[in-house]
């Protein structure tokens, strides 16, 4: 998904540590003037962020976009609710995996794409202690390899 005409202007990394991701959907967001411009400067956070299925619509919770740097005295809440623009068969396909146990929706990142603001929501499970430590094991892993291959390439 490495297109050229998409600025990424936030990530959550953590959540494929504390997540095991099955599937992907892009959103749009329904947004305010000064939110768009808050993003425009990488000015969001999705940490904590999570989102909700209310009432037939798909909401992003929890979700930091701090006030825009030149507003006049009027700015928005920085963690107030958004609605994500799903297309209905998403949604209801959504609604029948969330309502199974375990199952969350996470947004991934957040992005400009052709000047639209997106957001990338994942279908996702949370991973247990166990697999945790299985995955930073296999990370280590990873790096002794990638230090022992430069290592010999060195000399």
């Amino acid at each position: 998904m490495a297109e050229s005409n998409r600025k990424i202007v936030s990530q959550n990394k953590k959540a494929y540590f504390q997540y095991e991701i099955l599937e992907k959907y892009e959103a749009g967001m329904s947004l305010l003037g000064s939110e768009v411009k808050a993003l425009r400067e990488g000015r969001a956070n999705l940490r904590d962020s999570y989102a909700r299925i209310l009432d037939g619509e798909v909401y992003l919770l929890n979700c930091h976009i701090s006030p825009y740097s030149h507003t006049g005295y009027e700015s928005h809440d920085p963690l107030r609710k958004r609605k994500l623009l799903l297309k209905r068969q998403e949604i209801n396909k959504l609604i029948g995996k969330v309502e199974e146990k375990g199952f969350s929706l996470i947004p991934t990142m957040i992005y400009f794409k052709n000047g639209i603001a997106k957001v990338e929501l994942a279908l996702a499970k949370g991973k247990k202690l166990h697999d945790k430590r299985r995955a930073i094991k296999e990370k280590e892993v990873r790096r002794e390899l990638d230090r022992e291959i430069k290592e010999r390439k060195g000399r």
